[in-house]
Formats: C-alpha cells, structure tokens, sequence
C-alpha cells in the first residue's frame, strides 16, 4: 500500500465527511489483498466512514456503497430471488391462523420438517383455542415433547390461547400490536402469522434472514428487530414476507452457516461475503459475471 492510500484511510478518521466522496468510489478491494495493509487500519478506516454517516455497507470487492447504491443492490437482489423462488411458501403446515400460530411457537429451536411430524396429531387433539386454554399441561407437553424445551413452549401455548379467548373472542388477532402481547409471542413469530395466515406484509428475521442480511451487506447489526427495521427500509413493503421467505430457503439451500456455496451462489456478484473470505485468507475470490 503507498504512503499516500494510508494516510487517506487514516485521514478519513479525523475528517471523514472530506473524504467519504472520494473513498466511496476508490476500491479498497485491491488494498485489502495487499499485504502490508493491516486489518486494524481497514477497520477504524471504515468505522469513521461509517459514523459519519457518509457510508452505508462494503459492496463487492471491498468497495465503500452510499445508501443509494446499497438500495440499488436491494433491489437486485429482491429480483435474484424471486426468479430463483417465484412460489415460495411458509414451510410450517398449517390451515388457519391458530394452526400457524402454534406451529411458530413450536418451531423456536426446532426445525420445520420436525414441528410437521408433531403437528397434525397436535391439531386433532386440540383442534381450536378453546381446546388448548382446557389442555392439562401434562398431555400438552407429552403431545409437543419431541420438539424440545415443550414445557415452557406447552405453557405458552396454552396461555396464549387463554388470552385468544379473553381478549380476542377466539380469533388470532391480525394485527402486529395485539399479536406481540401473547404469550409466547415476538416480532417474528407474529410477522410470519401476519403474512402467512394474514396475507399482511411484515419482516420476519430468523436465523437464516439475520444471517443472509449481514452477508449480503444489507446491515450491520445482529439484533432481530434493528435487522427488521433495516430491511424495511430497504425492501418494498408488497414484498416484506415473500422476501423473508425467500432468504430462508436460500439460507437453507445454499448460504448456509458454516460452510456457504458462494461458487454455486446466484447472488455471488452482489454479495461482499466472498470478498470478506478471500481477505481473510489474502487469496482473492473473483465472482462471476451477473
């Protein structure tokens, strides 16, 4: 690295609101794989950039993005995955709100071709609200055991059905306000019930959709709801739960946690996660051509 691209990473410290028009375009990919430049220089060099509110995220081969352009890149991808999963649905089964409701309690730390197996004599045994408010927790937990931590999710389950009853007539409420205040109940779990059952929009941010969206360079946080909130701003609301989806499966199929498929990705071209590994290891990854 020259004396002079130093000095401007380490000048972006003190002034970066200077320097954040030039550095947004000048690709500090090349400077990353050269050796002598130290991860510690890279990282308060961008930090600064950051703070000041001049950048938003790293693109492809390390170059800094404006706002704008990460919204751009947003959209890209929105459309990569609608080709790749036009008719995307909810994995959990279910036939109604209530259904999916209890079937998102019973999908916390358990997989969804699990909470399959457990549900359709579940949902003969208690076939509404009404049902599952009576149930003896003892039968409850035994009914939903194989899906681990069954009694705190039995217990929750239950009451949330209670609250149904009181508070709501019998229905799953549809709204994301009156949802949250279940038992039971988050911002993810009423998200899915409101753009699966309800067909209403909403981020939902498991696992796979925090994971993804830190790779993809579409935040920076680990937090679910500021994730949320990142993508809102990010994501056409008509899209919110399609893309939720979406990220899912493709975290499922392919970016998986510990060892991702970037060669076989179709998102490679957009996604700064490649170029992140190939700087760990100061061997370049080139992605291929959209």
């Amino acid at each position: 690295m020259t004396a002079a691209n130093e000095a401007g990473i380490e000048g972006a410290q003190s002034a970066p609101e200077e320097c954040g028009a030039v550095y947004s375009k000048f690709d500090l990919g090349l400077m990353i794989l050269h050796e002598p430049f130290s991860d510690a220089t890279y990282t308060t060099g961008v930090a600064a950039f950051l703070s000041a509110g001049v950048l938003e995220s790293m693109a492809i081969g390390g170059k800094i993005m404006s706002r704008k352009a990460v919204a751009a890149r947003a959209a890209q991808i929105v459309d990569r995955l609608e080709e790749l999963y036009p008719d995307v649905q909810c994995a959990l089964h279910h036939d109604n709100p209530l259904q999916l409701l209890v079937a998102t309690i019973l999908s916390a730390q358990c997989t969804d071709a699990r909470v399959n197996l457990v549900t359709p004599e579940l949902f003969r045994k208690f076939p509404d609200a009404q049902a599952f408010a009576g149930a003896r927790l003892k039968e409850l937990e035994s009914a939903i055991r194989t899906t681990g931590f069954f009694r705190n999710k039995a217990k929750n389950i239950r009451e949330c059905c209670r609250a149904i009853l009181k508070r709501f007539g019998g229905g799953v409420p549809s709204t994301l306000e009156d949802l949250v205040t279940l038992p039971g109940v988050g911002r993810k779990t009423a998200n899915v019930v409101l753009g699966s059952a309800f067909g209403i929009p909403g981020i939902t941010v498991d696992t796979h959709v925090g994971r993804l969206s830190r790779r993809l360079g579409l935040t920076k946080h680990q937090d679910p709801v500021k994730i949320e909130f990142d993508l809102m701003k990010l994501i056409p609301e008509e899209k919110w739960s399609t893309f939720s989806l979406q990220l899912i499966w493709h975290g499922r199929r392919v970016c998986h946690a510990r060892s991702p498929r970037c060669g076989e990705c179709t998102l490679n071209a957009l996604c700064p996660y490649p170029a992140r590994l190939s700087r760990s290891s100061r061997t370049p990854i080139i992605p291929p051509a959209p």
